[in-house]
């Protein structure tokens, strides 16, 4: 696994954070070490998906990245006649995907399209994951996104929402910042690194509260939306359509 160092060298100006080549490359480490409880959350979406998919459907992966989600629906798949749908708009990410093959046996095809997911058709849906991937939406489009992703459901459908977390408490926020960072280090990254990476997706990921996500989801037409995994300031939730 090739080590993130992205950030390791001083950086006059840090552009804004995108998903390229040479993060890509070094994605799966950045994820192991950036993201507490990343592994926890994979394989329940394997768990989740041997319970709520069903025959006949499709399982969207959104922003897919390199595919860990789709193949975990992949591995958890109980059901026949179904299609599993990755979805990002990262070509690199894409190219990456595309190495990754079905194999005699398995119960679906592997699907990875390259585009934004705002314009993506979500259509028969029973699984759908968005793992860290709703808080780099435009917030004017998080609404009718969630939306569209109801429409496009199953009842009985399950939707996937891992996100970074900000809390009203400031004192709370601060707190569980400041844990992951120690996280972090605690992982091998510098203070050079975490600050760089830092400043590089203040305006690319923007999170917001548990409480919006909730309030959100129930309007989008989720018949409940629940909170299932949280670790410092990662979390992640259930909406059953």
């Amino acid at each position: 696994m090739a080590k993130d160092r992205i950030f390791s060298e001083i950086i006059q100006k840090p552009a804004d954070f995108v998903f390229d080549e040479r993060v890509a490359a070094v994605f799966p480490d950045m994820l192991q070490r950036s993201i507490p409880g990343y592994p926890a959350i994979i394989n329940m979406i394997e768990t989740l998906t041997a319970r709520f998919a069903q025959p006949g459907s499709n399982l969207y992966d959104l922003g897919c990245s390199l595919g860990a989600s789709s193949l975990a629906m992949l591995k958890g798949l109980r059901v026949d006649n179904c299609r599993i749908i990755g979805i990002d708009n990262s070509e690199s990410m894409i190219a990456g995907c595309n190495k990754i093959a079905a194999r005699p046996g398995d119960r679906a095809a592997l699907d990875f399209i390259c585009e934004d997911i705002s314009s993506s058709s979500i259509k028969n849906a029973s699984v759908v994951v968005m793992n860290f991937t709703l808080q780099f939406v435009d917030p004017g489009l998080r609404s009718t996104l969630l939306h569209k992703i109801a429409a496009g459901m199953l009842p009985g459908g399950v939707l996937v929402l891992s996100e970074k977390v900000i809390f009203a408490d400031q004192q709370v926020n601060e707190l569980l910042i400041d844990v992951y960072h120690a996280f972090k280090k605690a992982n091998g990254y510098s203070d050079l690194e975490i600050s760089q990476k830092r400043t590089a997706l203040e305006k690319v990921l923007l999170p917001e509260t548990i409480d919006t996500h909730v309030q959100r989801l129930l309007a989008a037409g989720f018949s409940s939306a629940s909170v299932w995994f949280q670790c410092f300031n990662f979390m992640s939730m259930l909406a059953i359509k």
